[in-house]
């Protein structure tokens, strides 16, 4: 879950990672809990390069919070709408450094990464302007590591370097992060600091572990639509492409973003990204229906492709509960194109031409029985 700014701020102020004060604003008019001031108005999305979007401006006083915070919500960036604004006070005679954390596979570990220049143009440093180095996931180790990167840097910034990296520490472990980035880490003369932007990201998988993190998940489900689907329902499901044609039912998250990378590379369009999980099915149509009603709302959908690895998984008993669920879903009428490998094939194969779908083992049979459906979508719609 890439949390927003102002919740990653939140969070990260249990574990004494500090920011400027500030509040959050959901309509421009609402600024009586505003702190001192001046301020700087920021919007909420998901994203970086929230500056050069011009999402993030200045405010000398209440009525230019409000003008800003009219200016900015409910404008497009990234992709997505800002629903909401941080105002918080500016922060005055502090230089600007960079830190982060973030899970390193390779290393079976947590990358440290530290730089004495931080802010909108911390990409086009140099690479020997980064200190960078690799430690093992505990506290000890991973404060070791960082109080030695910042050693590096001298006076102030070396200083604020070596105790936000011990914070850090502690709040990475401690929240199962997958990444924290402060970028500005605003440092005053006498080395104390302060969070200037937050980017967190957390383990999805780590939230029944999470408690604060889970309620964050239910206070603001809105902002977080596909963690607050996948706690919920079970299932990893995220609209890639809200102008899509094709919607997938399936399983296997690497499986899953590699048909979806294919379909993109053979100029398709696909709809949305799933991990059904089949294994957790267990006989009921619920997980289906449920995902079948979401990809409905693809108001571009034509098509509906199912891909199926099955293992564990009886393919047999898969298709039984697919056209159960398609039954319970009548307003999704859209052609099914299935391709299905694995256990219990043959039975399946009876279940799907007795509901008038083809079953196919071959993905490149599958997209062409796709085109098809699409070119016959089109030439309906040039009527």
């Amino acid at each position: 879950m890439y949390l927003l700014e102002h919740d990653a701020k939140q969070l990260l102020a249990r574990h004494h990672i500090t920011a400027p004060q500030g509040c959050l604003l959901t309509t421009p008019a609402t600024t009586d809990a505003l702190p001192p001031g001046p301020w700087v108005v920021k919007g909420q999305i998901t994203a970086g390069g929230r500056g050069k979007a011009g999402l993030i401006k200045k405010a000398d006083s209440a009525a230019d919070v409000s003008a800003r915070a009219a200016d900015i919500i409910g404008k497009q960036a990234k992709g997505r709408t800002v629903n909401a604004v941080r105002v918080e006070q500016q922060v005055q005679g502090a230089s600007e450094a960079y830190i982060a954390m973030m899970l390193d596979p390779a290393a079976a570990g947590v990358r440290i990464i530290m730089a004495a220049q931080g802010g909108m143009e911390i990409e086009a440093l140099p690479r020997d302007a980064l200190k960078t180095a690799s430690a093992a996931p505990d506290v000890a180790a991973l404060t070791a590591a960082a109080e030695k990167l910042a050693s590096a840097f001298p006076g102030a910034a070396g200083k604020a370097l070596s105790e936000a990296g011990r914070a850090m520490a502690k709040a990475f472990l401690a929240e199962e992060a997958l990444l924290i980035e402060i970028n500005p880490l605003f440092i005053k003369t006498d080395g104390s600091w302060l969070a200037g932007d937050a980017k967190f990201v957390t383990d999805d998988s780590a939230l029944p572990r999470q408690p604060e993190q889970r309620a964050l998940l239910k206070d603001v489900c809105g902002t977080y639509v596909e963690t607050a689907l996948k706690d919920a329902h079970g299932c990893d499901y995220v609209v890639v492409d809200p102008a899509g044609e094709i919607a997938l039912l399936t399983t296997g998250a690497g499986l899953s973003m590699m048909l979806i990378d294919e379909m993109r590379g053979a100029g398709l369009k696909p709809y949305n990204f799933l991990d059904i999980r089949t294994g957790g099915l267990r006989g009921e149509t619920k997980r289906l229906v449920n995902v079948l009603n979401w990809m409905r709302q693809g108001p571009n959908v034509k098509v509906l492709l199912i891909n199926i690895f099955a293992g564990i998984t009886e393919l047999g008993e898969f298709s039984r509960l697919l056209v159960s669920a398609l039954n319970d879903v009548p307003e999704f009428k859209v052609p099914v194109v299935a391709r299905l490998v694995g256990n219990g094939m043959e039975t399946a194969r009876g279940v799907l031409k007795e509901a008038g779908i083809n079953l196919h083992t071959d993905l490149d049979a599958a997209l062409a029985e796709v085109r098809t459906h699409l070119q016959a979508a089109q030439r309906g719609g040039a009527k």
